[in-house]
């Protein structure tokens, strides 16, 4: 077995370099703030340069489908970067989810153009689905083949071309690709709690679908693209706490009380001195996470638990503290920490929450809870 390598690369340096500089021109939280409660909260044009200028969208799938061949591991440094800046982009949905059940289940004549930025995709579950739940089962498919049911608070897919569905039926359990545009099949947006990640609602009426995988392998892509998922969020929220640290750090700095700034007071040198400790923990547990998805290994599972079970708390408490040590204009709307704030708390429930993934962790090492009394 190779032994995990937590530590980055050059050339996953060199992408990190990329997609900041990229985030920095193009997404600065002036223009979030401008988008997020409008009609389109995502932005095509940074996608378009995120997707296909750098060829992010493709990372993890092969060049033979025309993606960049590299692995997890460097989609993970991508989504570091897009949580430090709360980019709103359908990465996850498109890149991760979608991507990573067409590549576990063979389906390859999609992910050319996933790969190359042109279509998005996303996995038609609620973005509360865990590794480990049960198949999904709210869309059956009926005797002349058509789709028909309703999936709630879908991650990406107000601006995905294709919905990839999972359904059950007489044959049992099965993946659909759905056009967008086909008939019988309606998305509304739904308020959600992160304004730069909106969520929707899927009604299928008598939807065609072209079969991807059936049986235990259409129940193995949704399982693993949950898996990744799971797994790679913990680097998003990584990157969420890296901010909200270094923006609280930089802002203590500077303003002053008492003709002091603000760092110099210890206890909150020892709050902020116990957070970056935490991020470094953190740090670790995402980069495992990550690592041993790209590797394939065995000990995966136990990988993405560990790594959402500290990740989810953490950024949310990053944030949290970002808020409260900026004092009033944290608490202001022209001020970002709100928008990090949200993303991290709707991060925390999304693809299982750190109690669902501790108790997924008990079982993995066999270390269950003590039977209630």
């Amino acid at each position: 077995m190779t032994a995990a390598d937590l530590l980055y690369s050059e050339v996953e340096d060199e992408l990190r370099a990329s997609v900041r500089a990229l985030l920095a021109d193009h997404c600065p939280p002036d223009a979030i703030l401008g988008r997020c409660e409008g009609p389109a909260p995502y932005d095509p044009a940074l996608w378009r340069k995120l997707a296909a200028d750098l060829g992010a969208a493709g990372l993890q799938v092969p060049e033979a489908q025309g993606g960049a061949g590299a692995s997890l591991r460097e989609t993970a440094v991508v989504l570091e970067e897009l949580g430090r800046s709360a980019a709103p982009v359908p990465f996850l949905g498109s890149a991760v989810l979608a991507t990573t059940a067409l590549l576990a289940c063979g389906a390859d004549g999609l992910t050319p153009a996933l790969a190359d930025g042109g279509r998005t995709a996303t996995l038609a579950v609620p973005l509360s689905a865990a590794p480990g739940d049960p198949y999904p089962a709210t869309v059956r498919v009926d005797g002349a083949g058509t789709l028909g049911g309703r999936i709630t608070s879908v991650a990406d897919a107000l601006t995905a071309d294709v919905l990839l569905v999972p359904a059950t039926g007489p044959d049992g359990a099965a993946l659909y690709a759905v056009e967008a545009a086909a008939a019988g099949l309606s998305v509304s947006r739904r308020t959600s709690l992160d304004l730069t990640r909106p969520l929707a609602d899927v009604t299928l009426t008598g939807v065609p679908g072209r079969r991807l995988a059936a049986g235990p392998a259409a129940e193995e892509a949704v399982r693993q693209a949950l898996l990744t998922g799971a797994g790679l969020l913990a680097s998003e929220q990584l990157g969420i706490a890296e901010w909200c640290l270094a923006t609280t750090v930089a802002y203590l700095k500077d303003r002053t009380q008492f003709a002091r700034p603000l760092g110099s007071f210890q206890a909150l040198k020892h709050r902020l001195a116990d957070l970056w400790l935490d991020t470094v923990g953190a740090r670790a547990a995402a980069r495992y996470a990550a690592d041993t998805l790209a590797r394939g290994d065995a000990d995966a599972a136990v990988a993405v638990a560990v790594a959402q079970a500290h990740c989810g708390a953490l950024a949310v408490r990053a944030a949290e503290e970002c808020v409260q040590l900026h004092g009033g204009i944290g608490m202001t709307w022209e001020h970002p920490a709100h928008l990090y704030l949200k993303r991290a708390k709707a991060d925390q429930i999304a693809l299982g929450t750190p109690g669902a993934h501790r108790a997924a962790l008990a079982a993995l090492v066999d270390l269950p809870a003590p039977a209630a009394n």
